[in-house]
């Protein structure tokens, strides 16, 4: 048994792409219809920095596909901020906002954290208690994305295990890699797309994504990662998004990794 692997970049809308992504006959008004049918998820980044609207979401909704799924950043005001434990009101406002007119299009909550944010097992641990199990009763699967070092840590990954919270996987990146299984789903965020590379990755690199995708699917740590605890065998859905790096090939480097798949 395997789980599911999804792969997308970040968001539709990005000048770019209009050379490299998007045929000339797509308006800029159908780009979401036209991308979700070229990737199978697609993370976005609008809601990290403000507010939307139920109907926002529902017209999201209604433009994608049956079987696509967004993955949602949290709000920068639950995260960027010196105690993680006061976030509550924040978080509630976000998951009350509307989220649940996604319906089952709804994939994961992603909570980025300031790279400047250090590790506090107390305070972490009362922020992962503070993520609802579900929004007008739409179950909600929460990841974290921790960019500072001093989480890339046993302890940190045994609180996040505890809680039923995945950690964003960094690859290629500044960010600590902390490559731990600790929910039900895996979450990787690829950030090394190049300029020089025809797909933003070289073939060999496309190929390594590709596999690790695979055996975190079929319940295995992915090959030339090292987790920091004991990898919990068990098939689990894949979320993977080319994300940052050379921004303008990222969508050819996500189709890259499908046609691998």
């Amino acid at each position: 048994m395997t789980g599911r692997i999804r792969v997308g970049v970040g968001g539709w809308s990005y000048e770019p792409w209009r050379e490299t992504f998007y045929p000339a006959d797509v308006p800029k008004a159908r780009e979401l219809e036209w991308a979700s049918r070229q990737f199978t998820t697609l993370e976005v980044n609008a809601t990290f920095y403000r507010g939307q609207s139920r109907e926002t979401f529902q017209r999201w909704h209604d433009a994608v596909p049956e079987d696509f799924v967004f993955a949602l950043k949290g709000p920068r005001y639950s995260t960027n901020r010196k105690v993680l434990a006061e976030a509550g009101e924040s978080v509630d406002r976000f998951c009350a906002s509307g989220i649940a007119a996604l319906g089952p299009k709804l994939g994961p909550i992603n909570w980025q954290l300031a790279p400047t944010k250090r590790f506090d097992a107390e305070d972490f641990a009362a922020f992962l208690a503070l993520l609802p199990p579900e929004a007008e009763g739409l179950p909600l699967r929460h990841a974290v994305e921790l960019r500072h070092e001093s989480f890339a840590c046993v302890e940190a990954v045994e609180i996040a295990r505890a809680a039923g919270v995945a950690i964003v996987l960094a690859g290629d990146s500044e960010y600590p890699v902390i490559a731990d299984a600790t929910a039900g789903f895996v979450y990787a965020r690829i950030m090394g797309t190049q300029e020089g590379e025809a797909a933003g990755y070289s073939d060999a690199a496309l190929d390594a994504w590709a596999a690790r995708a695979r055996d975190w699917a079929a319940g295995k740590s992915g090959a030339g990662l090292e987790p920091l605890t004991a990898w919990q065998r068990k098939p689990r859905d894949v979320f993977l998004y080319v994300i940052s790096g050379f921004k303008a090939l990222n969508p050819l480097a996500a189709r890259g990794l499908l046609s691998r798949l």
